[in-house]
């Protein structure tokens, strides 16, 4: 489907106000981006709208980086609409959608959106050779008849919150720094699905194993202590991410025991967040050393105060 049929789907009532980017973790510099912008649609009697991509530019225009996402499309779209925006419309970042410049992709959001506002950030760009910058923007709008507001970036201390910094942070196994500049914790959600079942049988942990998409950002691997939502209830956890060297490294794995719980999981949807690193992963000599480290990571998660 190419980026007119995609923005046909969308008919707006009355004339727009814009943002555009990826917005992956939907953090505090995206939210006061949004925030802004649904103050300024609702001042000037327009509709707020969002306008986000199903996958990362950066996936087509350098295939060789890997950026895994921090939230599902479903999650960033949820997460979006409950700032009180809209329109949420998803476009995917093809060839077609590359190659048009700044000025070409504008008028056709003003075509098919109403577009009468764009809020952005002070790095944005579009179009072809990212040549769509604030001040060529300012001028677009000047001749096309719309306007364009600057957002400042969120600081916490002297770091502006980006995703990249999140990815950053996750991948170092920093999870409350995360929670931080996520403003919220780190979430995994994913189907339950079997594993070999030591955990229980030799260990006297039963764990669930989560399986997610595989372009979705990990922490590092490591122990953490996290908190287990089962339907509407949640549970102190412990997780384990890695090769499980104990045994025969394999592939990596999304292990949890949830403390205090009795239940059958298998094929049902299952999120963790994760609050804090406890140590990383470890290669032990003896099953008992293993439990009983277990039993620390366990006691630990216990007496920890989690808000």
């Amino acid at each position: 489907m190419g980026v007119i049929e995609e923005l046909t789907r969308i008919q707006p009532e009355r004339e727009m106000m814009l943002t555009i980017g990826v917005f992956d973790g939907v953090h505090p510099g995206h939210q006061r981006l949004i925030k802004k912008l649904k103050q300024e649609a609702e001042q000037a009697g327009l509709l707020s709208g969002v306008i986000t991509f199903s996958w990362h530019p950066k996936a087509l225009l350098a295939p060789q980086t890997e950026l895994p996402y921090l939230t599902s499309m479903e999650e960033r779209i949820e997460l979006i609409k409950g700032l009180g925006i809209e329109h949420v419309v998803v476009l995917s970042f093809t060839e077609e959608l590359s190659h048009l410049y700044a000025h070409e992709f504008i008028e056709l959001i003003m075509r098919h959106l109403k577009m009468r506002g764009l809020v952005i950030g002070p790095d944005f760009a579009l179009g072809k050779d990212r040549a769509g910058n604030a001040d060529t923007l300012r001028s677009l709008g000047e001749e096309l008849g719309f306007t364009v507001d600057v957002v400042s970036p969120v600081l916490i201390g002297n770091q502006i919150v980006s995703s990249t910094a999140i990815r950053r942070a996750l991948a170092a196994g920093k999870v409350e720094n995360v929670t931080r500049m996520l403003g919220r914790r780190f979430r995994l959600t994913g189907t339950v699905v079997h594993g070999d079942h030591r955990g229980g049988e030799l260990l006297g942990f039963p764990t669930t194993n989560l399986s997610v998409v595989s372009n979705h950002a990990l922490p590092a691997d490591g122990t953490y202590i996290t908190i287990a939502i089962v339907g509407d209830t949640v549970h102190r956890a412990v997780t384990n991410i890695g090769l499980r060297p104990t045994f025969s490294p394999s592939a990596r794995t999304i292990e949890t025991y949830i403390i205090d719980f009795d239940g059958d999981l298998y094929g049902h949807e299952l999120s963790i967040e994760f609050v804090k690193w406890l140590r990383g992963e470890v290669k032990f000599e003896a099953i008992d050393a293993l439990k009983t480290q277990i039993n620390q990571d366990v006691a630990t998660t216990r007496s920890m105060s989690i808000d």
